[in-house]
């Protein structure tokens, strides 16, 4: 029977999950609710870079990423985050779709999915 590892788990949810060779990220969302959504992609993919370190994995090992975001109308300025953060040649699957969110001033959040570095945790 194969292990489960969960890191900083709370009565709702764990902020990881690794299971084998793959590592689940709870929703990840900006620093501060009050910017706007370039700010609040680059903190949330900042938050996404220090869960997938602490679990032995990298942006470059990316499975999949499904986006959350308020409205539309910021996909461009979202997206333009997203382009930079992404490592070339290394573009997960992903999917971004429109949401309402938990709190109303959170405009984008990110789930991730990504393999496991071997020899790392």
């Amino acid at each position: 029977m194969s292990t489960i590892n969960r890191m900083e788990t709370a009565t709702r949810m764990s902020k990881v999950v690794i299971h084998q060779d793959t590592i689940y990220l709870c929703g990840q969302v900006g620093e501060n609710a009050k910017d706007p959504i370039d700010k609040q992609t680059k903190t949330m993919l900042a938050k996404v870079d220090v869960l997938l370190e602490q679990a032995g994995s990298s942006r470059k090992h990316i499975l999949s990423a499904t986006i959350y975001i308020r409205d539309m109308k910021d996909f461009t300025a979202m997206n333009e985050v997203w382009d930079n953060w992404v490592p070339e040649g290394h573009a997960p699957a992903r999917a971004c779709v429109e949401a309402r969110m938990a709190r109303p001033e959170l405009l984008v959040e990110i789930s991730v999915i990504a393999a496991r570095i071997h020899g790392q945790n």
